[in-house]
């Protein structure tokens, strides 16, 4: 009787302090203004030289002085150093122009397009294509020169295939396919021909007839491009062909010039995407020889952003990078392709090479290393060891600025509790000075829901499973609250990071009373390839299983209300979003699904195969996996979003779960947007934000909306 008695009096304490609180207003719940909350950090911090840089401060520029963290004006008459950018070349309307010393220079006068015009590392060319061919334009006498010749609808020159864009050279790319080498004197380019690649035709609706749009697009099985990898001078003539058979089923990946310029490396992969050959190829005769080979039991990933080598500028060797081992990691390899040692090992993965020190053979990088939620700075020497954690603190240190010899450095860092801070730091780990610091005055005195990074440990015992969660306003104990669940789900694509986030629509929902969670599986990237292994041909499974182990976990500590369970995501996350509602619909009873892949049959060949294999090789997979499989569990409510453009995830998706729904006599929601791609905005992308608000308020909060919240 005591205790309860005391528990009642703390109960009474602690609910009367956080009554004092002053609550958020409407202009900070619907238009994010949390000023004097949270304040703004210095900006724009550029080094001068290893021991001074300049940064931005309320608008004012600040010289400090790295030593000592001495703070002062900028002298009189001082000015920034001028950034030397590249000359630019671009296209206006449908002609091809550059910026020349200041000036703008027009270079063609013609009615078709010139595509991703690039400048050569020297300024004295720019390469392009136009319908499908190579070009190169001599800026000096503005001499174009056509480099290939057999452009087409199914022939791209220099011009990527729809799947080598999407999910090999990345959507940055915006489909170029040509690289030039270092000396100016080469452009290596593939050229693809999708003759056989089968057409995917997407209908829409507007006008009197609506619209057409086809893509090669190849689907799981299907023939892929068929690539050859040339190189041309740029100024024209015989083009060069890399030693491979285009007939063979095979993948290209990014290729690297070496930095003299002399030899091209071309990473090739088979089908199955289990062996990664890197050959190196002559310009001059097109012959390749092998360079380096890796293999794995299960798949590797081609990197999209040019990372996986990092040339040393002494020319004697280069930084490899690859997750053979279980977690991404760096090699030391010498210019034949021979390893030299490890520089990094064990299970920890290395996200970034932030410097390299040749001098004294450092390299500095960044890491999930002491907590699989946050990003550290380490330093380790190139024989792998004295490895040495530079950052502090248990936060994420997202934004590392280094100065030029990497003496010092500022780090921009936070945690779920903490704002954001800025810090600079001696390349000892010594910290010299606080910077500047996002939290306001006012932050203590407002009525702020609780965000905090939990762990939840996997049924097998195996990995502490991440989860980032906003509690409700004022909970009172006993009383069950809804969950809203925003993932996206994907083989090592988590979501979940130990980060300081504040928004209105955070706070308002859980003014509201709903639980707000973002989630990860064992095979998000937290643990690594090892983790992310157990993917291999079975998608959904996995995922599901530890998502449903969070949320039980929830019910029983958490005051989650079990019978309303809600799952939201788009593409990958609407996927796991319909899987949720139908293999785990025993756990999740509500969902909403934006662009949902229902069926990996429907997908495209490179990405699906690399975790799925083909129907042929992992039937079973297939079907477990497959949303269509497990209809008959649906019980709950779930959303069904989709765009009718779509050329990614194909409507084709959504069409076949309503389909399939509709046999089953299953209720559902169901809405397309016309002139949708993989996504969407205006006044489209509004509505489809209202519809998931207002499916929020009916199904878990079960009142009116708020006229606040509609756009």
């Amino acid at each position: 009787m005591q205790k309860q008695f005391l528990s009642a009096i703390l109960i009474i304490i602690a609910t009367s302090v956080f009554a004092q609180k002053t609550p958020l207003t409407n202009d900070q719940y619907f238009k994010n203004n949390f000023k004097g909350i949270i304040n703004p950090l210095p900006q724009s911090i550029t080094w001068l030289d290893d021991a001074t840089f300049v940064m931005t401060k309320n608008g004012t520029k600040i010289m400090v002085d790295a030593k000592s963290g001495k703070e002062g004006p900028v002298p009189q008459g001082f000015e920034m150093p001028k950034q030397t950018a590249p000359e630019a070349a671009y296209t206006k309307g449908n002609d091809l122009f550059i910026k020349l010393n200041g000036a703008e220079l027009q270079l063609t006068n013609d009615e078709t397009k010139e595509v991703n015009p690039t400048m050569s590392p020297d300024n004295n060319y720019v390469a392009y294509t136009k319908n499908n061919d190579l070009y190169s334009l001599e800026i000096s006498t503005k001499k174009e020169n056509r480099l290939t010749n057999d452009g087409s609808d199914v022939i791209l020159n220099g011009y990527a295939s729809w799947v080598y864009m999407e999910e090999i050279l990345g959507r940055s790319s915006q489909y170029r396919a040509f690289w030039w080498s270092p000396d100016s004197k080469q452009i290596a380019f593939f050229r693809s021909n999708d003759a056989n690649v089968p057409a995917y035709i997407i209908t829409d609706a507007p006008g009197q007839h609506g619209v057409v749009d086809k893509t090669r697009y190849p689907k799981v099985g299907d023939p892929n491009p068929e690539v050859k990898v040339g190189m041309v001078s740029p100024n024209g003539g015989e083009i060069v062909w890399a030693d491979f058979n285009e007939k063979n089923d095979q993948y290209f990946g990014l290729p690297y010039w070496k930095p003299d310029g002399k030899t091209l490396l071309v990473q090739w992969m088979n089908r199955l995407q289990n062996e990664l050959n890197i050959f190196e190829v002559n310009p001059i005769t097109g012959k390749k020889t092998e360079f380096l080979k890796e293999t794995q039991k299960t798949w590797i990933s081609l990197d999209d952003e040019g990372k996986r080598i990092t040339f040393l500028n002494n020319g004697k060797g280069f930084i490899y990078r690859s997750d053979a081992s279980g977690y991404e990691q760096l090699y030391h390899y010498d210019m034949t392709g021979k390893l030299i040692n490890a520089i990094t090992t064990g299970k920890y993965t290395v996200t970034d090479i932030n410097f390299v020190d040749e001098k004294n053979s450092l390299i500095y990088f960044s890491a999930r290393k002491e907590n699989t939620a946050r990003k550290d700075l380490y330093v380790v020497n190139f024989n792998g060891k004295k490895l040495q954690r530079l950052t502090f603190g248990e936060y994420n240190h997202a934004t590392i600025s280094l100065s030029p010899s990497a003496n010092y450095f500022t780090t921009t860092y936070n945690n779920a509790t903490t704002p954001s801070k800025i810090t600079l730091v001696s390349n000892k780990g010594k910290i010299i000075k606080d910077l500047g610091d996002t939290k306001g005055e006012a932050l203590e005195k407002t009525e702020i829901a609780k965000t905090e990074l939990l762990r939840v440990m996997s049924d097998d015992s195996l990995y502490s499973l991440p989860m980032k969660i906003t509690w409700p306003t004022n909970m009172v104990p006993g009383k069950k609250y809804p969950v809203l669940i925003s993932i996206y789900g994907g083989p090592n694509a988590g979501t979940v990071m130990d980060t300081w986030s504040l928004s209105g629509t955070q706070q308002w929902y859980a003014k509201e009373g709903l639980i707000q969670v973002a989630m990860d599986h064992r095979a998000s990237g937290h643990f690594g390839k090892e983790g992310v292994n157990y993917m291999y041909h079975n998608l959904g499974y996995w995922e599901i299983k530890d998502y449903s182990t969070i949320v039980k976990w929830l019910v029983a500590n958490g005051q989650a209300d079990p019978s309303k369970i809600c799952i939201t995501g788009f593409s990958y996350g609407g996927y796991m979003s319909c899987y949720a509602l139908t293999y785990g619909a025993d756990v999740f009873t509500h969902g909403m699904a934006g662009g949902s892949v229902i069926d990996w049959t429907l997908y495209d060949s490179h990405y699906t195969e690399r975790f799925m294999g083909t129907p042929s090789n992992n039937a079973e997979g297939y079907k477990t996996s497959s949303v269509l499989t497990h209809a008959n569990k649906y019980k709950g409510m779930l959303q069904i979003v989709h765009g009718i453009a779509d050329e990614n995830v194909h409507l084709q998706n959504s069409i076949q779960l309503t389909s399939k729904l509709q046999d089953l006599k299953k209720d559902f929601e169901y809405m397309t947007y016309s002139g949708g791609r993989h996504g969407w905005g205006g006044n489209k992308g509004l509505h489809f934000q209202n519809l998931k608000t207002k499916f929020i308020y009916q199904y878990l909060l079960e009142k009116a909306v708020p006229k606040e919240m509609l756009k």
